[in-house]
């Protein structure tokens, strides 16, 4: 006939995709987060053989793209019915120390104490060495 045996005995490209398509469909309708290489983790779990950028190009076409989790949450509610107090120093530009004080967040990174950048009258200035204190 003039063609290997292989070419006869294989599989179309067509069905195995098929196959592999319907079974990350069920993946990620189950786990709906998952990327490629979750999903590729888990067919191979399942015991099928395939390779990761299969998975890749096969969820790419048939738009199969995992649902972004949310990172950043709000923490700040605006829609309150409690006074909101106004900016007193907003027409204030202090020439010297004592003049104008400011409260701002600490935040705690790396077991240093952070204090926020302010404007130049603020007493806390990247000189005046209370920045990256250690907390101990």
């Amino acid at each position: 006939m003039g063609i290997s045996r292989s070419t006869f005995y294989d599989a179309p490209a067509a069905d195995r995709d098929a196959e592999i398509l319907t079974r990350i469909e069920a993946i990620c309708a189950e786990f709906e987060a998952y990327g490629y290489r979750r999903v590729t983790a888990e067919l191979r779990h399942q015991g099928h053989r395939v390779n990761s950028k299969k998975v890749r190009r096969l969820m790419r076409e048939h738009d199969l793209s995992p649902k972004q989790r949310r990172r950043y949450v709000a923490t700040t509610d605006s829609d309150h019915d409690e006074p909101i107090f106004p900016n007193l120093a907003a027409d204030m530009a202090p020439d010297g120390p004592n003049q104008l004080w400011v409260a701002h967040h600490l935040r705690r990174h790396c077991n240093r104490l952070r204090l926020p950048r302010c404007h130049p009258g603020c007493l806390v200035t990247p000189g005046c060495g209370l920045r990256d204190q250690p907390l101990h």
